[in-house]
């Protein structure tokens, strides 16, 4: 097997890069002192970096600074988003059921602050797309409830049809959320246009740290109930001490991904070449959700009878990083929820593998995988590429 000269890292949507911008504004308000809340020099100076980066923020989401709140990353981000309680014109909305996809983030489909009774869980199709159809029939003649559906999938790449669905949502009354933690900066956030009352953003997924987020209401006056309550911070949104380091960096990140949105286009031809080279090598290579529209970044495979958890060591002891298709917990892998809902079988999904490129990948880096793979294929299983011949 050839030996790389340097580690390829190829696992973006787990976490990518940080950003040299972002690095720079970290370190530099670390360098200093001072609570945004605090109204001396040292608070207004930390006060400015946070407002300087809710620009940022709201810039990349096309939508005003004060729709903004910065929370602790994704996971906060959805659970404050899936509230029953909302805010519509100053007056509480309580809601009733909640509708999400089948292969939602795990942090939308505990639910949030809704009882596993009122949620209602919407199949999709072979591609992963929502079934319109099935969602029409569950929410039409329901009582006002929250609709939260993932504009991209973290597994498959996916992008859902957020426009219809927004549509479908507003017609029949409901809320509307998008968890667009994957979408951001890799496609163009259009809140008018999915109709989306709240999306949420996790910085580290587009070149931020890890451990800041926010969500985002496409009308201040429409917008969840607080998660966390304590002081005045974020204008009441969300309680506790900002972290201006992280929010400074997200917001360079954010604009630094915003400017970087036409030239994200080019993964789409690292893309193709990926899987076409997946292909030449084991001709019945299975790409999950080929036939939908998705992020140009993403490409989840499978090999039949070619185990992805030992694919993965093997990668890794080459110094290639990607993923699985899996979710691992406490030592144990599990089989994918989302190619679960898919109708893909069990056997095939533990064989998933997921590569998610970004804002630093190279284009000898995909040609660098591809010349590694099939040595990988001959290792494990070396009847894959026989049966494909």
């Amino acid at each position: 097997m050839p030996r790389l000269s340097a580690p390829i890292y190829l696992d973006y949507n787990a976490g990518a890069p940080l950003r040299p911008g972002a690095r720079d504004a970290v370190i530099e308000v670390l360098k200093d002192t001072g609570n945004a809340s605090s109204v001396h020099a040292n608070g207004r100076r930390a006060r400015g970096r946070v407002e300087a980066a809710r620009d940022g923020v709201a810039r990349l989401c096309g939508t005003g600074a004060r729709s903004v709140t910065f929370v602790s990353g994704g996971t906060e981000a959805n659970m404050t988003a899936l509230s029953r309680v909302w805010q519509d014109g100053g007056n509480p909305v309580y809601l009733d059921k909640l509708f999400i996809s089948a292969v939602e983030h795990p942090s939308v489909m505990t639910g949030g602050r809704f009882a596993v009774a009122d949620q209602v869980i919407v199949p999709v199709d072979g591609d992963g797309v929502i079934r319109l159809d099935a969602l029409r029939q569950s929410i039409e003649g329901a009582e006002p409830g929250l609709v939260s559906v993932m504009a991209a999938n973290n597994e498959t790449g996916v992008i859902q049809p957020l426009a219809e669905i927004g549509a479908i949502a507003q017609e029949n009354g409901h809320f509307f959320h998008v968890d667009a933690v994957q979408a951001a900066g890799r496609i163009q956030i259009d809140m008018e246009g999915w109709q989306a009352d709240a999306i949420t953003l996790s910085a580290h997924k587009f070149g931020g740290p890890q451990g800041i987020g926010a969500i985002v209401s496409r009308s201040t006056s429409r917008s969840p109930a607080p998660l966390m309550i304590g002081g005045g911070q974020e204008n009441w949104r969300r309680g506790g001490t900002e972290n201006v380091a992280a929010i400074a960096a997200f917001g360079h990140a954010a604009e630094d991904a915003q400017s970087d949105l036409d030239a994200v286009r080019h993964l789409q031809d690292l893309k193709s070449r990926l899987e076409a080279g997946l292909k030449s090598v084991c001709q019945d290579t299975v790409i999950f959700g080929e036939g939908a529209d998705r992020l140009a970044n993403t490409t989840c495979f499978a090999v039949r009878d070619l185990p992805a958890e030992t694919a993965l060591i093997a990668l890794d002891l080459e110094r290639v990083s990607v993923s699985s298709g899996s979710a691992c917990s406490s030592g144990k892998v599990s089989v994918s929820h989302v190619l679960t809902a898919m109708g893909v079988d069990e056997a095939l999904a533990r064989c998933a593998i997921r590569v998610s490129m970004g804002w630093d990948t190279r284009p000898e880096e995909i040609d660098a995988f591809l010349e590694l793979w099939p040595a990988v294929v001959d290792r494990l299983n070396p009847k894959a590429r026989s049966r494909a011949a």
